[in-house]
């Protein structure tokens, strides 16, 4: 009898860190990033090109500098889904009208995001391969 009260809480246990995990996400990601390894296609994006980017998630909103090019738009998150999902929606700039299905991982001052770049969806893995639109980036925190 022990033995299932036991087991009961640690099913009790996991089931209220699940529960928390979409809250402590929304909150873990908002912030300042900047990318420190970025693939498109199965192919490496240039050291000079990652470090002309600057992302900041807040509230759901997110505002991109790219070479000087700003771009805005909103985001939502999955985090009960695995691998934890990100919906990306852009509202001014180059991405504005488009939607881009994405899968995301937070771990501390890291920011890991694998978005489908053609809008179609969203992936399965952090994987990006040739012959796709599939841009998988690592971000880590800027520190102010």
């Amino acid at each position: 009898m022990k033995h299932m009260f036991y087991i009961c809480l640690i099913v009790a246990a996991s089931l209220t860190v699940i529960a928390a995990d979409p809250v402590d996400d929304a909150k873990a990601i908002q912030g300042s990033w900047v990318p420190v390894k970025g693939v498109l296609g199965g192919k490496p994006m240039p050291e000079v090109v990652l470090k002309g980017i600057n992302l900041k998630l807040k509230d759901g909103k997110y505002d991109v500098v790219s070479d000087g090019h700003p771009d805005k738009g909103t985001y939502t998150i999955e985090a009960t889904s695995r691998p934890k999902g990100m919906t990306v929606i852009g509202t001014e700039g180059p991405n504005a009208g488009k939607t881009f299905p994405a899968i995301y991982e937070v771990k501390g001052d890291m920011l890991c995001i694998c978005y489908d770049l053609s809008g179609v969806k969203r992936p399965a893995e952090f994987k990006s391969v040739a012959g796709t639109m599939l841009y998988l980036v690592t971000y880590t925190r800027k520190k102010d």
